[in-house]
């Protein structure tokens, strides 16, 4: 219910991890619609950028402006810099203040005249500005710094860098909000140059209490989890999309003519293997450089058939091998049979 400059910036974090979910999902995934010429309908999202922006746009940003409250001179308490938030973000869509111009709050009672409101892609949360300026300072003097640097236990020496004499900088130290605001940074550029796997946790009731489930509750992070947009697009969309290649190579043994080798282009193989398999043709496409399976049953099916004929191949592996063995030691026993006939018709 009170939230305060440490909830604002752990929104502010998820918000940002938000967006980057968005930029390599459900973004992604209709790019690569285009990218690959298939043709589809296109589903409209709720993109949080905006929201990323009230919060860390250099200029006109909330960290921006309470930075410039904490080392502007004069008298500088929470209520100047939420005054300083009702003049540059009273307009935004998603920022409100009952001390703000804008006439929609003016007669929220909802809303103290100490609080400002954002709304975030998970629903709006009320902020309590007091604390803001004092948090965001967060300032450890110089002289404790040189102190426990010059401790004697390893540990506490290493925890306060700073403190090193030969590392002095005589520049104010940066407050809370951006070193929070570089390490998100830093965190997302990691990101972007992976692969992340998504895992939605989902609470089934407030009480962690097994055999309890709460349908209002689940339904609601359903909602603001961005879940709803994913299952749309997916839906709309492909299940499943493969490059030609792998995707010829692991079910080539499903076909007489591309097993066990196709002499040709990958595309034109998969388009042989899926139509002797008579898979309907609203049940995947052809795109660029992958085949596009449309719904998981498609792809379930063709692991099944892809597992009988495994093992319909290892049964003929095996029949080949013992026949194999069989023949070779009747040829054996043939010859030594005709060797022991020849030497006894000899002495006979």
């Amino acid at each position: 219910q009170d939230n305060s400059f440490e909830q604002f910036i752990i929104n502010y974090c998820n918000e940002k991890l938000q967006q980057i979910f968005i930029e390599l999902t459900l973004k992604e995934e209709q790019e690569e619609y285009i990218r690959e010429g298939i043709e589809w309908t296109h589903i409209e999202y709720f993109n949080n950028a905006i929201i990323c922006d009230l919060i860390e746009n250099n200029q006109t940003g909330i960290l921006a402006m309470l930075d410039e409250e904490c080392l502007r001179p004069g008298t500088v308490t929470d209520d100047t810099f939420l005054e300083k938030l009702n003049q540059v973000c009273a307009t935004h869509q998603h920022f409100e203040s009952r001390m703000s111009k804008c006439s929609r709050f003016l007669n929220d009672t909802s809303l103290p005249h100490s609080c400002f409101r954002i709304q975030h892609y998970a629903g709006k949360v009320m902020y309590q500005v007091e604390g803001f300026v004092d948090k965001n300072n967060d300032l450890l003097y110089r002289d404790l710094s040189q102190a426990m640097w010059k401790a004697n236990h390893s540990l506490i020496k290493a925890l306060f860098p700073e403190g090193n004499p030969a590392k002095i900088n005589l520049k104010r130290p940066p407050t809370a909000g951006s070193q929070f605001k570089a390490s998100v940074a830093t965190l997302m550029k990691n990101l972007q140059t992976k692969n992340p796997n998504y895992i939605r946790c989902i609470k089934p009731n407030d009480k962690k209490a097994a055999h309890i489930f709460n349908e209002a509750l689940v339904c609601h992070q359903i909602r603001y989890l961005g879940l709803l947009e994913n299952v749309r697009v997916r839906r709309a969309g492909y299940a499943f999309r493969q490059p030609y290649e792998p995707c010829l190579e692991r079910y080539k043994m499903l076909c007489k003519q591309t097993w066990p080798h196709w002499r040709g282009p990958a595309r034109a193989g998969v388009e042989v293997l899926f139509n002797e398999l008579g898979i309907p043709e609203e049940e995947f496409s052809f795109g660029r450089s992958k085949i596009f399976i449309r719904n998981p049953r498609t792809l379930f099916k063709l692991e099944d058939l892809r597992k009988q004929r495994l093992e319909d191949l290892a049964t003929l592996i095996g029949k080949i091998y013992r026949g194999w063995k069989c023949r070779t030691r009747f040829l054996l026993m043939k010859k030594c049979q005709v060797v022991i006939a020849s030497w006894y018709r000899r002495y006979a």
